[in-house]
């Protein structure tokens, strides 16, 4: 037994395959953009300036510099704040970054795990 699809319908092989092109396309480009991102470093200054820690778009951590009049032996727990304030600051500006800059190839499009 056969579908009875109204013609114009379904689009049949061409644009099927025109389809499949553009997914390819699709992700071709985003590839090339998470290649590009990944190699983007950031820095971000924390406490004011005080911490500066340096992140690639792996979200792998480069550096953190602390200016010498942060280090105080008897407020580690400052230092441990403010670093870890840091950190957080990087990690959410590659996060907001990537996702910006993958949406300007695929547009509003969300459809996890298809790419």
């Amino acid at each position: 037994m056969r579908a009875n699809v109204p013609k114009g319908m379904g689009g049949g092989p061409q644009n099927m395959q025109a389809v499949i092109r553009q997914a390819q396309k699709m992700r071709e480009e985003m590839a090339a953009k998470q290649a590009e991102l990944d190699a983007r470093e950031y820095e971000v200054k924390a406490g004011g300036g005080v911490v500066t820690v340096r992140i690639n778009g792996k979200k792998e951590i480069l550096s953190i510099d602390i200016a010498p009049e942060l280090v105080d032996p008897d407020d580690i727990e400052t230092l441990q704040d403010i670093l870890v304030a840091g950190v957080n600051e990087a990690i959410k500006r590659v996060e907001e970054t990537n996702a910006a800059e993958l949406e300007s190839v695929t547009g509003p499009l969300d459809m996890p795990g298809l790419f």
